[in-house]
């Protein structure tokens, strides 16, 4: 019965490879849409299509698209993280701190980056042991966090320069990772994106926790009948979750050296689980792709640009993104009513 329950769970994973699932596969409809954005964009403004912009519009959604690699995961494996965004502002601001006590930067990463990782041990406890709704139990730490933010640096901006006690070696590295470019060309943003993207396509689709992922999400009760440990691996999901959204906001901070924790990162978790979704994750568990994930985050942001060198107002870009995660919702909703 075990056998019979791990082989059911690995078939829609092996699937994903084979080319009538690629044909039909929903990654091939945002493909599509994003082609016709595209194309809509290129003869709507004179300035999408310059290579200037093109690298602006990766730099721009590289930080939206680290973190929507690890909601990819917690999606997947059936949950939901609301308390990004805290997370981001938390973990980058505490690593700017750090670097203006005079810390080194390794060590300064590795405690922002950890935090993001407590605060994701946190979201997953709460979610499993605690029993909690992931949804009410990251929409508590999205207030905690927040506010924890607030206490940490008294509710004043955290600037990292040279006078406010930065070394100078420090600083130059810490700013190059958020403004700096590869072979002066590629923003750095956009290189640690494609990396991370990389290797979480690795995880996701050759490495048993990756399969274990989408066992869980898809049946939660098979998993557990097929020997796998349902709790550890949503866990490990909203840990990574974590760990993500803390190194983006890290890079956020390296990008503008200054971030105040009532706003940074503020409402950041709609736009991540909007670009998830669009990107073909379910809400249910079981279904998405860090491919689909990465189309969506492009869907996004070459929305947002577009719009902007369209000189539409920012009122108006937010009202067109809450149509983007109602009608992303509503197609996850239909088509997963339709297979049932």
């Amino acid at each position: 019965m075990a056998g019979t329950a791990a082989t059911s769970a690995r078939a829609p994973v092996m699937d994903r490879f084979t080319l009538t699932r690629l044909l039909r596969a929903r990654e091939a409809g945002v493909f599509i849409a994003l082609l016709a954005l595209c194309a809509f964009l290129s003869f709507a403004t004179d300035w999408f299509l310059t290579s200037v912009n093109l690298f602006n519009v990766g730099r721009q959604i590289s930080l939206l698209g680290i973190m929507s690699v690890g909601m990819t995961f917690v999606l997947i494996s059936g949950e939901v993280d609301l308390s990004v965004g805290s997370t981001y502002a938390f973990s980058g601001l505490s690593t700017g701190m750090l670097i203006t006590a005079g810390w080194s930067l390794a060590p300064a990463l590795f405690v922002g980056v950890l935090t993001g990782a407590a605060i994701g041990l946190i979201n997953g406890a709460l979610s499993t042991y605690g029993r909690l709704p992931s949804l009410i139990a990251t929409l508590g730490m999205l207030s905690v966090v927040r506010g924890a933010a607030l206490i940490l640096t008294n509710g004043q901006p955290v600037t990292i320069n040279v006078r406010n006690g930065a070394s100078p070696a420090v600083l130059d590295i810490f700013e190059y990772m958020g403004q700096g470019y590869l072979f002066g060309v590629v923003p750095m943003q956009l290189v640690f994106f494609v990396i991370i993207a990389a290797l979480a396509w690795l995880v996701l689709s050759y490495t048993n926790f990756g399969f274990r992922v989408f066992a869980v999400g898809g049946s939660a009760k098979a998993a557990r009948v097929s020997g796998i440990h349902v709790n550890t691996v949503k866990i490990w999901a909203f840990v990574l979750m974590g760990m993500l959204a803390a190194f983006a906001g890290i890079l956020s901070l390296a990008f503008l050296p200054s971030g105040q924790a009532g706003r940074t990162g503020l409402g950041l978790e709609l736009d991540v689980i909007a670009a998830t979704i669009v990107g073909g994750s379910s809400l249910s568990g079981g279904e998405g792709t860090i491919l689909g994930t990465v189309l969506g985050v492009l869907i996004i942001g070459v929305m947002r640009n577009g719009l902007v060198l369209m000189g539409v107002s920012p009122f108006v870009q937010e009202l067109m993104i809450g149509l983007v995660i109602i009608i992303a919702v509503g197609i996850d909703k239909w088509s997963t009513r339709g297979a049932g």
